[in-house]
């Protein structure tokens, strides 16, 4: 196997040529299915359409959307013609919106109505109270300089804005020979996707990937898990993550295999889809599996086509590995281990290694890359079996944070290395183990405690549905271990119970003092747990309580 170079706008016209009618995109809930070649086609249109508004080489898109039907339009429309897709959480708030346009430099904005509880048009026109004085394609707002359309995804007509049907209108009019010169200038190198990390600490910053950073790091991961033109990926993963857009989208992409498209997550339609369209892989975040296991209509599903998937995304407990290989037949579920920065994917537990590796383990570094377990105090490569920074150095390493080469230089090293932030520790069989985050490492009375490592512990208890570990202040010790429980449906666990359980398995200063009992944990967009929001929600759980 070798590092590809073709760009992903080479990759869609070679399974156009290739397999033109086969189905490539569904959408099972409302029979929305498109070939590789009508795909391709309404791709070229929509580049088209982009270049009548102004978009250029390097012109930023920002896409604020769920993963809705033109979502991968946009991105392969860019991406043919040299522009760079920006991609929006959609779960950020007025503050997070404007940040993102202004640090972006976002030439041209595409929306949705919204979701959860957030118009995505009102917040618009709260930032660009001059867009409904605007004619199209001819805003100018002193605030966000670079701004110049806004692009409704959709049929609606809102003041300001065009929308889709109207970017097609103007594609039709934009002469071949200058869609086949923008394509001619587009080269693998090219920055192609800008994510913000999912900003769990701090402000967000961009992070520049090119097409030779993602469609390899789909490539390799499809290879990982023995992909062909016959699979049939269901994807309820985000596409504004990498999750979704790299280790699903690349990976079919690379492979000619079919997506299956949820659009907003609901174990439901997961459950649904993959029954009609006996899809052969599943993704998900833990939370999503435990959603889709739990769901009262479960046992009437057929899911038995599942063979693999990816469970990533937070830390995969083991239990939960076990059960969806169980319960929803896919016999050879693995995990990716990485960070938007390295493209996601640094590690990868793949088909050939056991069912014990792929459930204790995220597996061994991708072909093309290097990975070590560094002393974050020495710099030094820790010997096996010895905790340290997870680093890694390859194709994969992102071009850098946009206009941020002081953050760039925090991250990656002289030598080339990227430095993740996360513990890990590598065996003696060349496997890796994540076991938490340098920041989410307890630290009580001088001992530190690895989080992952209780909460693997306590999967076992009966009655925890989920579970996470993380710090609470303490004045005697620094910190304290605090054990934040979502019980399962009917349980009577007790923090007394927990305990317990605890006892004379664990070592005492691993013990959690404090244990909560909640309905949900605080996530990001793209389904990661803030744990510092953890620390925060144990303070006001415990108010009018004496901490000792």
């Amino acid at each position: 196997m070798e590092l590809s170079e073709k760009t992903i706008g080479e990759w869609l016209e070679y399974w156009a040529t290739e397999t033109p009618d086969k189905e490539y995109l569904v959408y099972s809930d409302r029979n929305l299915r498109f070939t590789w070649r009508e795909f391709n086609e309404r791709v070229d249109n929509m580049a088209k359409g982009l270049m009548a508004i102004g978009v250029r080489r390097g012109t930023h898109i920002g896409i604020w959307a769920t993963n809705v039907p033109d979502w991968l339009t946009f991105l392969y429309a860019g991406a043919k013609i040299g522009a760079v897709l920006v991609t929006v959480n959609t779960s950020y708030k007025q503050n997070e919106l404007e940040f993102l346009v202004k640090d972006s430099d976002i030439q041209t904005l595409c929306i949705t109505d919204g979701v959860f509880d957030g118009s995505y048009v009102d917040m618009v026109y709260t930032m660009l109270p001059e867009l409904k004085e605007s004619q199209r394609g001819y805003l100018h707002s002193e605030r966000f300089p670079e701004l110049r359309n806004v692009v409704y995804i959709g049929q609606e007509k809102y003041r300001g804005m065009y929308n889709t049907a109207e970017i097609l209108l103007l594609g039709s009019n934009v002469d071949e020979d200058q869609l086949l010169e923008a394509k001619r200038l587009v080269q693998c190198f090219d920055v192609v996707n800008m994510q913000y990390t999912s900003g769990t600490t701090g402000f967000p910053k961009g992070v520049m990937l090119t097409h030779h950073n993602i469609v390899n790091n789909g490539l390799f991961t499809g290879e990982g898990m023995k992909f062909t033109p016959d699979d049939i990926l269901c994807c309820c993963v985000p596409l504004f993550h990498c999750f979704g857009v790299v280790l699903a989208t690349m990976n079919v992409l690379t492979h000619g295999s079919k997506q299956v498209m949820v659009e907003k997550f609901d174990p439901l339609v997961v459950l649904a889809s993959v029954h009609k369209e006996r899809c052969t892989a599943l993704y998900g975040v833990p939370t999503m599996f435990i959603s889709e296991m739990n769901h009262p209509m479960f046992e009437m599903f057929d899911l038995t086509s599942l063979r693999t998937g990816i469970m990533a995304g937070s830390l995969c407990p083991i239990e939960v590995m076990r059960a969806v290989t169980d319960k929803m037949h896919i016999t050879h579920i693995t995990s990716v281990y990485g960070l938007t920065e390295s493209s996601p994917g640094m590690t990868h537990s793949v088909l050939e290694d056991s069912f014990e590796a792929r459930c204790t383990t995220v597996g061994k570094e991708y072909p093309f890359t290097e990975v070590k377990i560094l002393n974050p105090d020495t710099g030094e490569e820790c010997p096996v079996g010895v905790q340290g920074e997870v680093c890694c150095r390859g194709y994969l390493i992102m071009k850098g944070y946009y206009k941020n080469p002081t953050a760039t230089d925090e991250v990656i090293d002289k030598n080339g290395w990227l430095h993740s932030g996360d513990i890990g520790v590598k065996d003696e069989n060349g496997y890796y183990r994540i076991t938490g985050r340098i920041k989410d490492m307890i630290i009580r009375g001088g001992e530190n405690i690895y989080p992952r490592e209780i909460e693997e512990f306590l999967y076992h208890l009966d009655g925890v549905r989920d579970v996470q570990v993380a710090a609470v202040p303490s004045p005697k010790y620094g910190e304290e271990v605090g054990a934040f429980i979502i019980p399962k449906e009917g349980s009577a666990l007790t923090d007394e119970i927990v305990k317990d359980f605890c006892r004379g398995k664990i070592a005492r200063h691993k013990i959690p003092k404090y244990v909560f009992f909640i309905d949900e944990f605080p996530m990001t967009g793209s389904g990661k747990i803030q744990k510092f929001k953890l620390k925060d929600l144990s303070l006001e759980l415990l108010k009018g309580q004496e901490i000792i």
